[in-house]
């Protein structure tokens, strides 16, 4: 079998995965109940991890209009999700048609995609749900997309995964442990987070290998485009037209959460995991670093 730089065999990892599956996969058509109603007097995420948190604007909004406001954060992310999931399951897919079908490696990356393919309906059931709209990647970045789905291979192409999983990974489970939030965003982010746990162990068991065998003509590439993903991915949480639903304007709003302390401390948490773990195999450095302060995930 084949052995990973940590020395844990690949063919094992994707056994160990694939069982896991079986048992701890969940179809959100089942277990989530779409028709109950929302609580009206719950936030969709705890209001500190609100962009507009501890800012003028958030000051003068009314506790419905806060609530509100979290909803459309919260259905923003969920598009964010669902923009990066298609490229996602598009780059898996790319790897499959190059892999032996008849290993575990390439069965679990399969697997992957199926789970993917529910978290997708999931999110797009989610935002259906809270009445709010699909909010899309603007015309840059959808055509940055259309260019890492169908390019993306290596180094840059499992860091891209890690980096959209691991911030999402860190608002949801803080969300699902809060009985305070709305039932529907708690029970949406349990299932995702549990079956991500998995994803998170294949990207990252696939990233070092993939470092290990990129020469440095490569990892310099690398660098830069996993910089501008984290760019991308910070960009489209809170989409501007989000803060349009509460009465503020999307420049006064985008511009706010952007000078906002809680806001940019949030986002350094929500990253601090996958940056120590890129760090440390060396994908930080040189000029994609500027990109990766440009987009607030890393103190200067």
């Amino acid at each position: 079998m084949e052995g990973t730089p940590a020395g844990f065999p690949r063919e094992a990892l994707a056994t160990r995965l694939l069982t896991a599956s079986v048992h701890t996969s969940y179809d959100p058509a089942v277990e989530i109940d779409w028709a109950a109603p929302h609580r009206p007097d719950a936030y969709w995420l705890p209001p500190h991890r609100s962009s507009l948190y501890g800012t003028p604007l958030w000051a003068g909004l009314s506790e419905a209009q806060r609530i509100e406001l979290t909803k459309h954060e919260v259905a923003s992310a969920a598009s964010a999700g669902l923009w990066f999931e298609t490229i996602l399951m598009q780059m898996l897919i790319r790897h499959y048609y190059d892999a032996d079908p008849t290993s575990r490696h390439a069965q679990y990356a399969l697997t992957e995609v199926a789970d993917e393919c529910r978290h997708s309906i999931m999110f797009g059931r989610l935002i259906e749900a809270t009445g709010c709209p699909v909010y899309r990647a603007d015309r840059f970045d959808h055509l940055l997309g259309r260019w890492l789905k169908a390019t993306a291979t290596g180094p840059q192409m499992y860091a891209a995964i890690l980096i959209a999983e691991e911030v999402l990974d860190a608002f949801q489970r803080e969300i699902m442990a809060d009985e305070s939030l709305q039932p529907l965003i708690r029970m949406v982010s349990r299932i995702h987070v549990v079956e991500e746990a998995r994803h998170v162990r294949f990207a990252r068991d696939e990233l070092a290998r993939q470092v290990e065998a990129a020469g440095p003509l490569a990892l310099s590439y690398a660098r830069l485009v996993i910089g501008r993903a984290a760019c991308a991915i910070t960009r489209r949480l809170v989409h501007p037209r989000a803060y349009a639903a509460v009465g503020i304007a999307p420049s006064v709003g985008r511009a706010a959460a952007r000078a906002n302390p809680h806001w940019q401390a949030t986002l350094r948490w929500s990253a601090h995991r996958v940056a120590d773990h890129l760090a440390g195999l060396g994908l930080l450095s040189g000029p994609g670093r500027l990109l990766w302060l440009r987009s607030g995930l890393i103190r200067g």
